[in-house]
């Protein structure tokens, strides 16, 4: 796929929006239209993945239950394949579980259902801004690139080694930059369970995560890029 050209005014995203359900992919499609996209729809999860792998999309809107394959499915194929496409999800409401697993298989956000085009746009141009749009499967924010298919992060082009769960976390934090999570939400998508209020699993791997990125840039908590927000949890600050 050709690197998007996020610089020029005349670019118009391509979206896939893969929906079954008429109503919701008309007012999503019509939406985006609008704002600058250039969708194209179709309706079953056959089709949908064979357009996806494709290459031939910027990002994909994917909704989870649809005929033919699962988007849950799509996803797991597209990674499997070595596709850094972004991925937004359309998921239900109620549908914790399926959300934990399609970011466990490589989504990059989800939007619940009910929800305002205007917020599903928003999360698209988020994308396009912190994904890499060349295929890299890359999110660069301030100093720190996280490469999510090698699993590998460089902080000013040195190599941090992180672990498995280290990773996530600092994955989900990056691709929501400038965003303040909650303990209860990195818990419900880094380890999967609902949240316990005794649990200090996300303090401590968050401080692991800011030792281990302090060793290179010789920061204190501070300095650090991960912001402690009082009583609520934390954010990765924006790059200025």
């Amino acid at each position: 796929m050709d690197a998007p050209h996020h610089g020029n005014p005349t670019f118009r995203p391509r979206v896939l929006l893969v929906e079954d359900e008429v109503k919701i992919s008309d007012f999503v499609r019509a939406g985006l239209a609008e704002r600058g996209f250039d969708v194209e729809a179709c309706s079953d999860g056959n089709t949908g993945y064979e357009r996806a792998s494709s290459g031939a999309f910027d990002v994909i809107v994917l909704d989870i239950m649809l005929p033919g394959r699962d988007g849950l499915s799509i996803l797991r194929e597209l990674r499997s394949a070595g596709l850094a496409i972004p991925v937004v999800l359309l998921t239900a409401r109620n549908e914790l579980g399926d959300r934990i697993e399609g970011l466990n298989l490589g989504a990059d956000d989800y939007v619940a259902k009910p929800f305002f085009v205007e917020e599903l746009a928003a999360r698209i141009q988020a994308l396009l801004r912190r994904v890499a749009g060349d295929g890299s499967g890359r999110i660069h924010v301030g100093n720190l690139v996280l490469d999510r298919l090698a699993r590998q992060v460089t902080c000013s082009g040195h190599a941090i080694e992180l672990t498995g769960r280290e990773f996530n976390l600092l994955e989900f934090l990056m691709r929501s930059a400038g965003r303040v999570l909650t303990r209860k939400q990195i818990l419900e998508h880094v380890w999967g369970y609902d949240f316990d209020p005794s649990t200090n699993l996300v303090d401590v791997c968050i401080q692991r995560i800011r030792r281990k990125i302090a060793l290179i840039e010789a920061s204190d908590e501070a300095g650090s890029p991960i912001e402690s927000v009082r009583g609520v949890g934390y954010r990765f600050r924006q790059a200025p």
